[in-house]
């Protein structure tokens, strides 16, 4: 099955086509939502499914750091939705048509705490069905902490280049790592200027590059506050402890040049996860953002999702009938 990254060019994801021209050329019916989190912020949220395809399952998904659950995001979204899945996604705090300050997360909580709210509401309409969780990057260590606290509540967790571990090559250079705890005291929402912002080093493909920049809905510079920044890192300094908890059915997926999350970080997870169905695929010369490489790549990491998530669906389904 192609990957809708085929029709993409460097102006729309869609193509030459409307939004809704291209949802009718795959037979998709999406629909957007918000919802009101605990803080009473208003949370974007969409929903892709088949037309006419019986649902093998229900897959929810968490965008990156730079990112949104729109734009390029959404293709991975819509090609899962071809595949059979029911998918669902949401507008991190900060990000896309969602509340909340760009570029600032001074606790991760807020954001787990939405994700569980609106997947929590996803899953029970549809209980049937076996349930999948897939996260990009922060997302990525997002979908982790759910799964550390929701246990068997997922059939099987996709991990696509995980914050597990920021790279040396992104992180704030020595002394003000260390002095980080400080500067989110005294200053949370300065802007760490002495690092280039995540894009650039995300994405391989120039086209793809200029593609992002181009979202109407971005509102991000890239330029994580001192108060993120350290964040980030206590995030990553949980996940490497507590790891090693992990039960659910786990494919991890990692450019093997990923300079924003260190590729190091993933085989960690991977070893430590006490899951017995796991497995880990570093692609040698791949960058951060798996849709940026070039499309006969992007095509070859797709096929490797919907081979791993059908055959655990199916599995699934056959356990229940």
């Amino acid at each position: 099955m192609a990957h809708p990254i085929h029709d993409a060019n460097e102006y729309s994801p869609y193509g030459n086509l409307t939004k809704d021209e291209f949802y009718h050329k795959h037979h998709i019916s999406h629909q957007e939502t918000t919802i009101i989190n605990a803080l009473n912020m208003k949370i974007f949220t969409q929903s892709w499914q088949p037309d006419d395809e019986k649902l093998k399952g229900l897959l929810a998904m968490i965008h990156g750091y730079t990112s949104e659950s729109s734009w390029i995001f959404e293709l991975n979204a819509v090609a899962l939705a071809k595949a059979g899945f029911v998918v669902y996604a949401l507008d991190l705090q900060g990000h896309g048509f969602s509340e909340g300050p760009p570029d600032h997360i001074p606790d991760i909580h807020p954001l787990l705490l939405d994700c569980l709210q609106f997947f929590d509401s996803a899953r029970a309409r549809h209980p049937k069905l076996p349930h999948f969780l897939y996260g990009e990057s922060l997302g990525g260590a997002i979908a982790i902490l759910m799964c550390l606290q929701q246990k068997t509540a997922w059939k099987g967790l996709i991990l696509s280049g995980p914050m597990c571990e920021v790279s040396r090559k992104f992180k704030p250079v020595w002394p003000l790592e260390k002095f980080l705890p400080l500067a989110a005291f005294i200053a949370p929402t300065w802007r760490i200027s002495i690092t280039r912002p995540p894009a650039c080093r995300s994405y391989r493909e120039n086209w793809k590059r200029r593609l992002v920049e181009r979202s109407p809905n971005r509102r991000t510079c890239g330029r994580a506050t001192a108060a993120t920044a350290l964040q980030l890192i206590k995030v990553c300094d949980h996940i490497k402890r507590n790891g090693h908890q992990l039960e659910v059915a786990l494919l991890i997926l990692h450019g093997g040049d990923d300079m924003i999350c260190d590729p190091q970080g993933a085989r960690r997870l991977y070893e430590s996860a006490a899951s017995k169905d796991k497995s880990l695929k570093i692609f040698p010369g791949m960058w951060h953002q798996l849709i940026g490489e070039p499309n006969h790549s992007v095509q070859r990491v797709f096929n490797t999702v919907q081979s791993w998530i059908q055959i655990r669906a199916d599995l699934s389904n056959a356990d229940n009938n």
